[in-house]
């Protein structure tokens, strides 16, 4: 073995074409782009545009809005909260809420607050701090021996400080 025996696999580096460089090289003359007019052209090409005939984005309606003022939750259930206690990733003596939950690496953002959901049962003792609580997330957390205490949303709280 020599280093000038060294060499790629047949195929694995591919030249790129160079168009517009004589008839011969297969991609003369018009390099690929048709005949003459607007396509043709660099940088102009009508996006949507059906020939005159109404765009499909404008025949459809208009509908819905987006709430600017929206609060996204981030949700969890009993059972990864559970998963979580099994893992040793939570202090069962400790009380459960965001920050501890992102800190322990069960989620990875805060966002605008936690809000617990009832899938899957919860066997452990846990003081849990969200900012939602379905009913039956609640209840079971209760049945555990637990408690549930309902924030307001961390949104809201910056809107009253500032």
């Amino acid at each position: 073995m020599k280093l000038s025996d060294i060499a790629d696999n047949a195929g694995s580096r591919k030249k790129r074409m160079r168009v517009g460089r004589g008839i011969g090289s297969g991609k003369g003359k018009q390099a690929g782009r048709g005949g003459k007019g607007q396509t043709a052209r660099s940088g102009v090409r009508i996006k949507g545009f059906e020939g005159g005939q109404m765009p499909l984005h404008r025949r459809l309606p208009k509908r819905g809005f987006t709430n600017i003022f929206r609060v996204e939750f981030v949700e969890i259930n009993l059972d990864r909260l559970q998963e979580a206690v099994d893992a040793k990733k939570i202090d069962v003596g400790s009380v459960v809420n965001v920050e501890a939950l992102v800190k322990a690496g069960v989620l990875r953002r805060p966002k605008g607050g936690l809000r617990l959901l009832g899938r899957g049962e919860l066997k452990s003792k846990l003081n849990i701090e969200v900012h939602g609580a379905s009913k039956t997330a609640i209840a079971a957390v209760e049945k555990a021996g637990g408690s549930v205490k309902i924030l307001a949303p961390a949104k809201e709280e910056e809107g009253e400080a500032a």
